[in-house]
């Protein structure tokens, strides 16, 4: 069992910066792969960046330079450090972790088991 929270959302404008943190209940050391998810209203959930075990990392297209994900085993904490927001970052930001899947490159919501609640990030222009 793995339970994740989620915080440092809020609200920006374009151009803005934020850092999302997501604090795991278990030894983030232990977990194969954790990843941050998003999702608008009205459009299905999306992957914006994961990290295995190994530390590596895979981040979808549209946040590639713009977003970094990182985690420190120390605190069981995951982040999500996000510059040059844009309003089409608009979402409910998820974290998510699975203690067996290994990412594999892959930004797929169905790999996950664990999830968070959520935190609103909204972008203005």
């Amino acid at each position: 069992q793995v339970q994740l929270v989620e915080s440092g959302g809020g609200s920006v404008q374009s151009g803005g910066s934020l850092r999302l943190s997501c604090a795991a209940s278990r030894y983030t050391y232990s977990i194969s792969c954790m990843g941050w998810f998003r999702q608008a209203p009205g459009k299905e959930r999306e992957g914006v960046a994961t990290i295995g075990h190994d530390g590596s990392t895979t981040y979808a297209d549209s946040v590639k330079g713009r977003f970094t994900i990182s985690q420190d085993n120390a605190k069981n904490t995951l982040y999500l450090q996000m510059n040059s927001l844009k309003p089409e970052d608009t979402a409910m930001y998820y974290c998510a972790a699975d203690p067996m899947w290994s990412c594999g490159g892959y930004l797929r919501p169905t790999d996950f088991g664990y999830w968070g609640q959520g935190t609103q990030v909204t972008v203005s222009s």
